[in-house]
């Protein structure tokens, strides 16, 4: 059984055209894939589904061998602590410093500060970023909010990780730095999923490249 399944998968937003037709993907765990396609093809859309923020309109879904449409809350609460994603926007909270957005999810987990504060400082002084620790985000670019946002997905070392344009807004070093963050959580064993308009990237890595075109998945 695949970490993600989705069989003949369609959703729509508001009674609209379908944004996602007749899905079909399969993952299994330590996969690395790319996803590619032009813009407003749904790549997010396909994202948000597996990070369970949406539920198809027909097909099925699973993740981590659970119907998406039969569950609960609280167990889609429990499912997203083994995914970590990385949002195009970000979605850093304002009121926190650099450090503590990064730690959120060790501390949603209930781990106490002194087991983590040095893995989080590492992750930052790796990222670049361990001067920043206590500023808040309103004071970074759009690049620091970028590295800030992987850090925050991969500081737990998720299951899979998901990422929107992860190396969209940083400069061409710091996206082959991210890069070999990512690799290098994929050779321990973490399925991962890219989307990226980035060709250099993909070929970098040498993953398998799949391409969302129309709402419709195939192989790039």
């Amino acid at each position: 059984m695949g970490v993600i399944e989705l069989q003949d998968v369609s959703l729509r937003y508001a009674g609209g055209p379908p944004v996602l037709h007749d899905v079909n993907l399969d993952l299994a765990q330590g996969d690395l894939r790319f996803l590619t396609g032009p813009s407003g093809a749904g790549k997010s859309t396909l994202l948000r589904l597996l990070f369970l923020a949406l539920k198809p309109d027909s097909g099925i879904a699973r993740v981590f061998g659970s119907d998406v449409s039969r569950l609960t809350p609280h167990e889609r609460a429990l499912l997203r602590r083994k995914l970590g994603v990385v949002f195009q926007d970000f979605r850093l909270l304002k009121h926190m410093s650099v450090f503590e957005n990064v730690a959120l999810p060790l501390r949603a987990a209930g781990a106490r500060p002194e087991t983590y504060a040095s893995d989080v400082n590492d992750l930052l002084d790796w990222i670049g970023l361990k001067s920043r620790a206590h500023d808040l985000p309103d004071t970074l670019s759009g690049g620091e909010k970028q590295r800030v946002a992987i850090a925050r997905a991969v500081v737990t070392k998720p299951q899979v990780i998901l990422a929107d344009e992860p190396t969209g807004n940083v400069d061409p070093a710091m996206a082959r730095r991210l890069l070999r963050l990512f690799l290098e959580l994929n050779r321990q064993g973490t399925t991962v999923l890219l989307a990226t308009h980035d060709t250099e990237l993909i070929r970098r890595a040498g993953g398998q490249a799949l391409h969302l075109e129309a709402g419709t998945l195939g192989a790039a």
